[in-house]
């Protein structure tokens, strides 16, 4: 019996040593130790809290930095819960003492990333609670420790953008992953494959245009459908996104789902459309279509080349070449193929001569474009002596000039084109002093729709230069050239400066004025008939009057030289005057004239009669 009450007393003395923190509640329940902080105010973790506590809860409070000797020899604690506080800095190796630990809880902090060092030591971490925090960087090794046993990930309402998806694969014992309410846009295929324990997948309200299909989506579903089957069924919740409905989601379409909430953002004729009630037949695709590429190019040996090939379909196309001698080409020291589609060739060879060929695919189909280089050898070329990519005869892009500068101090060879408009460029580029006697630059630029070179020749003592030829709306290819006298071979030789590519604005002023001169024009034009118009009906008005007036001074004369060619010689005078009438006036002579002279011949005529009578009259 004393031994029995001795071994009672031993096993309550650890319990009745262990110290409550102030405004804390403590629970001594056998054999877990709980301590309870919530909402008390706290601005950090109580340094006196028993290290032999199985579950801590500091939710609720104020707590804004997490420290290693805050949980320092804790080794028995199991559940940590830190949620609602403003914890925004946790230091390296905060949790190294936490071997034991199952649950993590730190939602609804301000987390901006996580590194290796935040969670380190956490070896049998089961659940780990990361929502409603900041989050938008999560480094690769942050779950390094757990990878094998975390069964419950949470990191809804974040701010990531990219997931550290080659973590989150091997994550062997997930049973629920919440992505939820992030800035995710890209999934990558096959990532969930071998998570053979996931239950539920949230991935709602992110920018997620397509989901890949998986080996787990399209394996569980169907044997969930099995009588007796040990899996189950796989909860995929994807809504909130702005899905592109075509052909790389029938897969989604056929399983069988009981919510119709996920809509289509795009193509247009689906926008807005339930997932679930749009037939297969119309998630289409479209095969790509290559719209432009370079077509034959001659180059000089050691010159820097750029093809280009550019396509469009649904979805967007991706685009490989292939080298005269069937070879798939890839990025190496000597060739860099773009997103773009754009291939280049930092330094050509004769070898290079021949047709490549540019191949455009997608879920569609693909399509193809050749593209012949031909290469000429140069005799002042030598590998050895020009390192660097010698002459161009045709210009290459900004992309080839900056992608050719890796690794090498090229920076301050570079052409830049300044103060673009519609009409004209500024080109400059840097002082070649390492190029002993250089003579001249020469300018070389073509634009997108025209294959002719066009050359400028620049003094050596110019660093800029206005082109002042342009056309609106054009995309140009550039490339200066510094021409110097070889002290080898006494010849004249070229090398290449630099090249870049731009594009002319588009003429709106131009337009507009072309707009404002018709308009003009055809104001003048209606003016000016106004006034020759009004010009002529002024002349018209003019005509009428003088015809008028002169009909009214005929009638006036006629009644002047009725009148004055009645005399005093009586009737006989009045009958020869009216037998033999003077002869009408002329336009020469003046009306007065006109009557003197009539009245002169009426006065010869009566003195005539007179005489022939025997009177004589005299005048007085």
């Amino acid at each position: 019996m004393e031994r029995a009450l001795l071994c009672l007393a031993l096993f309550w003395l650890p319990a009745a040593s262990m110290l409550c923190p102030k405004r804390c509640t403590c629970q001594n329940l056998l054999p877990s130790y709980t301590v309870l902080c919530a909402k008390t105010g706290l601005l950090f973790v109580p340094p006196n809290i028993d290290r032999q506590t199985a579950e801590l809860r500091l939710m609720d409070n104020f707590i804004t930095t997490l420290r290693h000797r805050d949980f320092a020899n804790m080794s028995s604690l199991i559940h940590l819960t830190l949620s609602r506080n403003t914890i925004s800095l946790i230091l390296p190796y905060t949790f190294a003492d936490l071997q034991d630990l199952h649950a993590l809880h730190l939602d609804a902090n301000r987390l901006t990333t996580l590194d290796d060092t935040h969670l380190q030591g956490l070896v049998n971490l089961r659940h780990l609670i990361l929502a409603n925090n900041q989050l938008h960087s999560i480094s690769d090794g942050a779950f390094q420790d757990f990878l094998e046993t975390l069964e419950d990930l949470d990191l809804s309402y974040n701010n990531l953008v990219d997931v550290p998806w080659d973590t989150i694969s091997l994550l062997v014992s997930v049973n629920t992953l919440s992505l939820d309410h992030n800035l995710i846009e890209f999934v990558p295929e096959g990532i969930f494959s071998n998570l053979h324990k996931l239950a539920r997948l949230d991935m709602t309200s992110n920018k997620l245009k397509k989901i890949p299909p998986d080996p787990l989506f399209l394996r569980i579903p169907v044997y969930a459908k099995m009588k007796g089957s040990p899996l189950t069924a796989l909860v995929l919740s994807f809504g909130g996104n702005p899905l592109h409905c075509n052909c790389e989601l029938v897969w989604l379409r056929r399983l069988t789902r009981e919510d119709d909430l996920e809509t289509c953002a795009s193509p247009k004729e689906l926008a807005g459309k339930y997932f679930w009630t749009i037939r297969e037949e119309e998630f289409v695709c479209e095969p790509p279509m290559i719209t432009r590429h370079t077509s034959k190019m001659f180059v000089m040996e050691g010159q820097e080349v750029s093809l280009r090939c550019r396509s469009v379909g649904d979805p967007e196309p991706t685009t490989h070449w292939v080298s005269p001698d069937g070879k798939l080409i890839g990025n190496t020291s000597r060739t860099t193929a773009f997103e773009n589609g754009s291939l280049d060739i930092l330094t050509a060879t004769v070898k290079d001569s021949g047709v490549f060929t540019c191949i455009a695919s997608n879920a569609a189909g693909e399509a193809t474009a050749p593209v012949e280089l031909v290469v000429n050898p140069s005799p002042h070329y030598d590998p050895k002596l020009e390192p660097e990519p010698g002459p161009s005869d045709m210009p290459t892009s900004i992309k080839s000039n900056s992608s050719s500068s890796v690794g090498q101090p090229r920076a301050e060879h570079r052409v830049s084109v300044t103060e673009i408009t519609s009409m004209s460029a500024i080109v400059r580029w840097p002082s070649q002093s390492h190029i002993p006697g250089v003579r001249m630059y020469q300018i070389q630029y073509n634009s997108s729709t025209d294959e002719i070179l066009i050359y400028r020749m620049i003094p050596a003592s110019h660093k800029l230069f206005q082109l002042s030829d342009l056309a609106s709306s054009r995309d140009y290819e550039l490339c200066v050239l510094a021409v110097y006298d070889d002290g080898v071979t006494a010849l004249t030789a070229t090398r290449l400066v630099g090249c870049v590519s731009f594009t002319t604005e588009r003429d709106f002023h131009r337009c507009r004025s072309l707009h404002d001169q018709f308009l003009g024009g055809t104001m003048i034009i209606v003016i000016g008939g106004i006034i020759v118009a009004s010009v002529l009906v002024f002349i018209f008005i003019l005509l009428m009057k003088y015809k008028l007036h002169s009909q009214h001074y005929k009638q006036k004369a006629a009644r002047v030289s009725n009148v004055c060619s009645q005399t005093n010689g009586g009737q006989q005078g009045a009958a020869a005057s009216s037998a033999q009438p003077p002869p009408p006036p002329t336009r020469s002579q003046p009306v007065v004239l006109r009557n003197i002279k009539a009245r002169a011949v009426s006065r010869s005529k009566d003195s005539a009669d007179l005489g022939s009578s025997g009177r004589f009259v005299e005048f007085m």
